[in-house]
């Protein structure tokens, strides 16, 4: 059976919380897309216009930072969302994204939401704190990553 993209939304916890009728909004600003197997999604630098729910598959988050070796700091998987700078300007991507396999996801874009929040503050203050939690728990992933690396046990 194949679902609509607002029954995707309704059962993602990213958009627990939200009316049914701002639910049918955002699945409006919303497509299916498929990024085949080291597809590079996107690239330091590259408009930040479209999020992603994924579905399916796994997506690295890739930190390049020359002269040094580009290095997978995170994977994302399904029911995980891609993409948090669609809503802060300058809405730049700031890392590498990269499909891992194959990756099913909703393209939500991102321009189309943002005006809808500036028209229902109470809806953009319900998706900052949902990406708000996001970043957190991003951020607390990334300082576990670098105590494993860089932790007392490992000088």
């Amino acid at each position: 059976m194949i679902k609509k993209i607002v029954d995707i939304l309704k059962e993602h916890s990213f958009f627990q919380g939200l009316s049914p009728e701002d639910l049918e909004f955002i699945a409006g600003c919303g497509k299916n897309v498929v990024f085949k197997e080291k597809t590079v999604i996107a690239k330091p630098g590259d408009a930040a216009d479209l999020f992603y729910l994924i579905c399916r598959g796994r997506v690295a988050l890739i930190l390049e930072h020359h002269p040094y070796k580009p290095f997978i700091f995170q994977t994302l998987g399904e029911n995980e969302i891609l993409g948090l700078s669609w809503l802060i300007p300058p809405y730049r991507w700031t890392i590498a994204a990269q499909a891992i396999d194959t990756v099913l996801a909703i393209a939500l874009d991102g321009g189309c939401i943002r005006e809808k929040c500036e028209k229902d503050p109470d809806l953009g203050f319900k998706l900052m704190k949902h990406l708000a939690s996001v970043m957190v728990s991003r951020e607390e992933a990334a300082r576990l990553h670098l105590l494993d690396i860089y932790g007392p046990k490992n000088r």
